[in-house]
């Protein structure tokens, strides 16, 4: 999979842009704040419907316009695809091969993508709301089924807290409805963990050989996926099921009393641990990183098996941030892997000998300018 043109109209700092994308390695190069991220962003966009950066869409919108197009021709081993998103106050509209999409549940998958930036790390030391929502990004991305459970799991979150305060402010006593809510929620909790932990153990798979490479086979690297949910029943989605009902009805009181549900995987939590110690709490910086450039380059062999497609990595200013070592071990791994997207301010920071036949782009405010002839049929020409 590769994104072959990507187009833009009154996205961020872009009036309009047109651009040719390489295959291969494409370098996104240019001072601070002309546009570069924004680029990935769009890409990012396209692809989730949602930016990584903000969860206003009207930020999307350049500030002279009312709407804001991104659109994009995805190549694929079954044939060619046409994106396009359009977002305006009316909400987005999403069309796949011109066709509008009654759901963005129908529209996410046409093209994956795999985000590493700088603030990546946080996946590793950060929230676990972080590690939660990278664990919903990246495999709503792989399993349209995972994205359909989780969208039915918060529309029911939202509604058992809203009737859990009505409970507690004694504007409900119904104990029954929240009982009917408590068994739907059950179901697709269930669902989500029980996809979680199987794609996790595909996940960890791929990071503990790359993390072993890394490291020299100094390390192992290890997952846990923290629950309240007893082991002894993390066996199937059925037998999680019956946990969650369970926890639920013990926890009622405790609920009814805080207003807010306390259980199911909203609440749940991924763990990495290097030779049995918690990297997040004992792990030094640079254990941290190699476990974050694990796991990233770990989602890139996971898509591939789940979907039949390589994703398009996105490299937002992130080599800056590694190691010759790392650097090394990242760009021999994509290499004629994956269609790979850099952002940088100078090609010295860049191990180029390790890059072959890159797509250069001169990024400044808001246009884009390939550098020199086309390297091969597929890389890109700006026309502006």
């Amino acid at each position: 999979m590769y994104l072959q043109e990507l187009q833009l109209q009154h996205f961020r700092n872009y009036p309009e842009a047109d651009i040719r994308l390489g295959r291969g390695i494409n370098v996104l190069l240019g001072e601070n704040a002309q546009g570069k991220t924004n680029l990935l962003e769009a890409i990012y966009v396209l692809a989730l419907t949602r930016s990584h950066r903000t969860a206003n869409d009207h930020d999307l919108v350049n500030w002279q316009a009312k709407t804001a197009k991104v659109s994009g021709r995805v190549v694929k081993s079954a044939g060619t695809v046409p994106l396009e998103l359009t977002f305006s106050r009316q909400g987005k509209r999403a069309k796949v091969n011109h066709l509008e999409q009654a759901r963005l549940s129908q529209y996410v998958g046409q093209l994956n993508v795999i985000l590493f930036a700088p603030e990546d790390l946080a996946i590793v030391k950060g929230a676990p709301s972080i590690r939660r929502r990278f664990m919903d990004m990246e495999f709503g991305q792989m399993n349209p089924r995972y994205l359909y459970n989780l969208s039915q799991y918060r529309t029911l979150l939202k509604q058992r807290n809203r009737y859990l305060k009505d409970l507690q402010h004694k504007q409900k006593r119904d104990l029954l409805f929240l009982s009917v809510l408590s068994d739907q929620l059950a179901l697709y909790g269930a669902e989500i963990i029980a996809q979680r932990l199987r794609m996790l153990h595909k996940l960890e798979h791929w990071a503990q050989v790359i993390h072993a490479e890394i490291s020299q086979q100094r390390e192992t690297l290890t997952f846990h996926y923290a629950t309240q949910v007893p082991d002894e029943a993390l066996t199937d989605a059925k037998s999680i099921q019956a946990a969650l009902s369970a926890l639920y009805e013990k926890q009622r009181d405790k609920e009814l009393y805080q207003g807010t549900t306390l259980v199911g995987p909203h609440r749940d939590d991924l763990h990495f641990w290097v030779n049995d110690k918690n990297v997040q709490t004992f792990g030094s910086q640079g254990q941290q990183r190699t476990t974050a450039l694990s796991v990233k380059l770990a989602e890139i062999d996971l898509m591939k098996e789940e979907t039949g497609e390589y994703p398009v990595l996105l490299l937002d200013d992130v080599l800056s941030e590694l190691d010759d070592a790392r650097q090394t071990h990242l760009l021999t791994a994509i290499q004629d892997k994956v269609q790979t997207f850099i952002t940088t301010t100078s090609l010295s920071g860049i191990t180029r000998q390790l890059i072959k036949d890159p797509t250069i782009f001169h990024v400044a405010d808001g246009t884009v300018v390939a550098d020199g002839s086309p390297t091969s049929d597929d890389s890109a020409t700006k026309e502006d």
